[in-house]
């Protein structure tokens, strides 16, 4: 399929305006210059970074790159911005920074492209910069007008976490005992030497969140799974000293520091949703931040991305639900900022399902158009990750389902964060598999309950959730009438050969080993291994750039069902894993809805 997707019907200009609608993102500032701050938005029409002049009242986009740009940080100082400057979407490039105020960009280190792989900046324009390769992850630490020191070198997957306050403690996650799932971490001094080392042994994660703000504090924030869920816990690495922080919440838990090091910023996250926690360190009081229901950032967010406390002791943070569109927020002032251009049109709420699945309860949310009569067409929008959930969070895509006449199911099958570690780690040794089993509880609950047309069922999603439509289509080609496959993962060896060294060391994790230690587990999970039994028509959507589901294992699938005579249409598109471009994604969202249209 190539240039103007057909028109997809009677919500086309609602929808789109979705899309359209201007938004912004948690604004993050120079913790010693906090009037100085950067967000992201795509007022521009495209994602680009933007910074805010509290004091002097201004707003300026600092970046206007033809893809977008999504990851920047401003410096403690608030002299400088960084952004990661990519090729294409590729996700593959350098660091670059821009004054502040504004000025030329120039190269922020000497240091040549490379995968990100963590980014800490301290005063006087210290930085350490992970990098991602080939060869594994490296961490150099860079100063103004000197040459940058490797400080580490890993063969496998490591990521910057943290940096002290006074720039000589650099907090590093990896994977050295074989697991990046589950990763340990390290704490290095500037010349490389080795402070302290955390691991909890086999299956079970660390997280580092950021060392205390006072500066000589050795205390790292980090989240652990010691009690199969995450929980922060305090580890102070000059003293060996760790103190686990029990809350008594049923969720899941990340937390933050308070600027003064006084308390803490907790995220509680339980069935599909979020709320705000105030916890002091020396009491250990727990006192309720009032929210509305709904979601605190997104899924995926770190809690620095979701929320913040400011040095007057309130809280910012972004949040929405599935009926209410994106908006930040502070405990001050209410609504914190508001963007430019005609607001966000509303959709509908979502209803809560428990299904009994093979594995357990399986948590769904449920979206329904108005004045739905069922049985109806339904799809199933399945989420990507595998780490990660759908929520009750406003999805412009889910929206388009449902002004288009669509019930839209969302299932949190087995891998799924945010319901334990075991539920996460259910589907380690069988992944796609594992997840499909859910998907097909709550299938078998859509039809059975009346809400679903079983002639009518559409299953679609991207990334991982692209990868477990074509996974589905495949293994039970009698559950769906189309399917629409988003940057899916469709050929497994042959991804797994063009991937990144950390997506490899994932995927190692996730199997149990490489494909040449256990191929009969990635030819079981290959998409690729079921595409003769594929009967619905299928869409696919791909990047040409994209890293992360690279476009050759993509090029293999369509290959063989083209050989094979099955009805399929491919779009294809410039950019990564996704684009940060509005008109691109309406672009997509038309051709996903314009198929499923057609073919039910």
């Amino acid at each position: 399929m190539t240039g103007t997707p057909p028109a997809a019907g009677p919500g086309e200009e609602r929808w789109q305006a979705r899309v359209r609608a201007p938004r912004v993102t948690l604004p993050r500032w120079a913790r010693d210059a906090p009037d100085r701050c950067l967000y992201r938005s795509n007022a521009s029409g495209t994602w680009e970074l933007y910074a805010w002049n509290r004091t002097a009242g201004t707003h300026r986009q600092v970046t206007r790159r033809p893809h977008g740009t999504w990851t920047g940080a401003v410096d403690p100082e608030g002299a400088w911005i960084w952004w990661f400057a990519d090729r294409d979407g590729g996700e593959f490039g350098v660091w670059t920074r821009q004054p502040f105020d504004g000025g030329p960009d120039e190269p922020a280190t000497p240091l040549g492209p490379a995968y990100p792989a963590g980014l800490a900046l301290g005063t006087g324009g210290l930085a350490v910069v992970g990098r991602a390769t080939a060869d594994g992850t490296s961490v150099h630490l860079c100063r103004p007008g000197a040459d940058p020191v490797t400080v580490s070198e890993h063969p496998g997957d490591a990521r910057v976490a943290a940096l002290s306050r006074d720039g000589t403690l650099i907090a590093v996650a990896h994977d050295e005992h074989g697991d990046s799932r589950h990763p340990a971490l390290r704490v290095l001094r500037t010349d490389g030497t080795t402070v302290a080392d955390l691991w909890d042994g086999p299956g079970l994660g660390l997280t580092a969140g950021a060392f205390g703000p006072a500066p000589g504090d050795g205390r790292l924030l980090v989240e652990h799974e010691r009690h199969g869920r995450t929980e922060p816990l305090l580890w102070d690495v000059r003293t060996g000293e760790v103190r686990e922080i029990a809350l008594g919440l049923p969720g899941e838990t990340a937390a933050d520091w308070y600027p003064d090091g006084s308390a803490l910023l907790v995220s509680h996250t339980r069935h599909a949703r979020d709320e705000l926690y105030r916890y002091d360190v020396r009491s250990g009081d727990l006192t309720r931040i009032p929210t509305p229901p709904g979601s605190v950032g997104v899924p995926l967010d770190r809690i620095s991305d979701a929320a913040a406390a400011r040095p007057d002791g309130s809280v910012e943070y972004a949040w929405s639900s599935a009926a209410e569109p994106p908006v930040v927020r502070s405990t001050a002032t209410g609504v914190l900022l508001t963007p430019p251009g005609p607001p966000c049109p509303p959709s509908v709420p979502v209803e809560d399902v428990w299904v009994d699945g093979p594995g357990g309860p399986v948590h769904a949310l449920v979206s329904r158009p108005p004045g739905w009569s069922a049985p109806g067409a339904c799809v199933f929008e399945v989420h990507g990750g595998p780490i990660g959930f759908d929520a009750d969070i406003f999805d412009p895509s889910v929206a388009a389902w449902v002004d288009h006449g669509f019930a839209v199911v969302q299932v949190n099958y087995r891998g799924s964060t945010g319901y334990g570690a075991p539920w996460r780690d259910a589907i380690e040794g069988r992944p796609g598999l594992t997840e499909l089993e859910d998907i097909d509880a709550v299938r078998a609950w859509a039809v059975a309950s009346g809400l679903a047309d079983p002639r009518r069922l559409v299953l679609a999603g991207r990334s991982w959730g692209g990868y477990l439509t074509l996974l589905g289509l495949g293994t039970r080609p009698a559950h769906w009438a189309v399917g629409v496959a988003a940057m899916p993962v469709a050929d497994y060896l042959a991804a797994y050969e063009d991937e990144t060294e950390e997506l490899r060391a994932y995927d190692r994790s996730l199997f149990g080993g490489s494909p040449e230690e256990v191929p009969e587990r990635y030819r079981a999970s290959s998409p690729l291994t079921y595409a003769d039994r594929v009967t619905a028509p299928l869409l696919v959507i791909a990047g040409e750039n994209d890293p992360r589901c690279p476009i050759r294992q993509i090029d293999n699938y369509v290959a063989r069902v083209a050989g094979l005579g099955l009805a399929h249409e491919v779009y294809r598109y410039d950019a990564g894993h996704g684009s940060l471009v509005a008109e691109e994604r309406i672009r997509q969202i038309a051709a996903t809805i314009g198929f499923a249209r057609k073919h039910v």
